[in-house]
């Protein structure tokens, strides 16, 4: 099944939506043999919850909201419900209000399966776009946020950054866009040394990704951190820490995603997509600590732990987008393990100097249940990252302040009015309703809501 609604239908079976307060009249409401086939089946109307009625032809279902407090602590979890329903066609009959574009788009997420390697059974539920939301637009964001998963899910073994290029040119082929890159040798040629230094011992050569779509309105340049593996190089990573790097491209996994989103709706944007794709392995060759070397804009970083590379790299590619300032920039990144401590691996925490940008931010966050919260850039940390020898210092010492300190070191490099920065984890430890295990879009439904907005300020 593709991520898609059924077609209207009269044979569509309704779908009854209850919490636990108003069960007892949804009971009181059916035919008695249906109530009494709920009561039997010890329906409450809990989060989730679900019940096919017997009837002529399975004549309803059941469905739970449970609590507010319930809906708050597991988003999606009623249009996953409808997803795992048996094989029909099905309608839902009312909506809860405020909660109807959530539920859609929580059944569309739920018929993602990644199934490039392996079979996956897939729900055969097919519901009805309900009356009263963005159909189309609730579509696209699905779409794009399978794109964003499938990118992290793959391994790098399909997924280096010439496989990266390759997606990248795919999307912009589909969208009209122009994508071009510059590529091994000839990043130090056109002044990119960072993504050079950091991809050069890895067996595709580093490169970095531009992608050109839109003529009119706000320019909106994306930056998303595009490490295709990350062994740490020769700080070298512990091997159960070095599981999941496949997923370090996510920053550019998710900066696609929204740049589908916003080509897809036809925003009135001229978007900009910048990713410096890269592999931190180990060779000959490897950069070193200790090693000092000049970015793009002139300034010198000091190299004291290799497996902060991420940030070399998106130096490069945040000077070179602020040559000509957007009138927003936004960097996405699976950054610092500093940030999961924060605040977990659920949430996307973003930095920002724009109060307007924030506000926005966070209530565009709570109005689409993409949770984001922001940190500060906490200007007496500045020394931090100031190590004395070189301008500045990759990989403070102490430990302390980790996610804010690499923001810090980011905005050097990102000189413009209107900066944020992602640093997300792009990935989902466990299954959850819509959102399996593995890679998943994170930030970015809740920029695709805020931008309209926050580019008219």
């Amino acid at each position: 099944m593709t991520m898609t609604f059924a077609q209207a239908s009269s044979a569509a079976l309704p779908i009854l939506l209850t919490s636990p307060e108003d069960c007892e009249d949804t009971l009181a409401g059916l035919p008695e043999a249906q109530a009494q086939w709920a009561a039997f089946h010890n329906f409450t109307g809990a989060l989730g919850q679900s019940l096919v009625l017997p009837g002529d032809a399975m004549a309803r279902v059941l469905i739970g909201t449970g609590t507010a407090a319930d809906r708050a602590r597991k988003r999606f979890a009623i249009g996953a419900a409808i997803a795992a329903l048996p094989e029909a066609t099905y309608a839902l009959s009312a909506l809860p209000a405020g909660q109807g574009e959530e539920i859609a788009l929580g059944y569309l997420l739920s018929l993602y399966r990644f199934d490039r390697y392996r079979s996956q059974p897939r729900p055969k539920a097919r519901l009805v776009a309900p009356d009263g939301i963005d159909a189309d637009r609730l579509l696209l964001i699905a779409q794009s946020e399978a794109l964003t998963r499938d990118l992290i899910n793959t391994p790098a073994e399909d997924m280096g950054p010439d496989a990266l290029e390759a997606a990248a040119r795919a999307l912009g082929a589909e969208f009209g866009a122009d994508v071009r890159t510059v590529e091994g040798a000839d990043l130090l040629k056109k002044n990119f040394p960072l993504i050079h230094t950091v991809g050069r011992a890895a067996a595709i050569s580093p490169r970095l990704i531009e992608m050109t779509w839109g003529d009119t309105g706000p320019t909106l340049t994306l930056v998303g951190k595009g490490v295709c593996f990350d062994t740490g190089g020769l700080n070298l990573k512990p091997g159960a820490s070095m599981g999941i790097m496949k997923k370090d491209m996510g920053g550019s996994a998710n900066v696609l995603g929204l740049a589908r989103m916003i080509m897809a709706s036809g925003m009135a944007v001229r978007l900009r997509v910048l990713i410096p794709a890269v592999e931190n392995n180990v060779a000959g060759n490897s950069f070193r600590p200790g090693d000092i070397f000049t970015a793009r804009n002139g300034l010198t970083v000091e190299i004291n732990n290799t497996d902060a590379e991420g940030r070399l790299v998106l130096a490069d590619a945040l000077a070179y987008a602020s040559e000509t300032p957007p009138d927003l920039l936004i960097c996405m990144a699976t950054l610092t393990g500093a940030a999961r401590v924060a605040v977990g691996p659920d949430i996307a925490p973003f930095f920002t100097d724009d109060d307007p940008l924030a506000l926005a931010l966070s209530a565009s966050s709570a109005a689409v249940a993409d949770p984001c919260w922001r940190l500060p850039f906490h200007d007496a940390y500045e020394p931090m990252i100031e190590p004395g020898i070189a301008d500045l210092d990759n990989a403070p010492a102490g430990g302390m302040a980790g996610a804010i300190t690499a923001a810090l070191f980011l905005r050097r490099f990102a000189p413009v009015p209107r900066f944020a920065h992602f640093d997300i984890y792009g990935w989902q430890r466990t299954n959850a309703p819509a959102r399996p295990k593995g890679g998943v879009g994170q930030g970015i439904r809740a920029l695709f809501n805020a931008l309209p907005e926050v580019l008219s300020q």
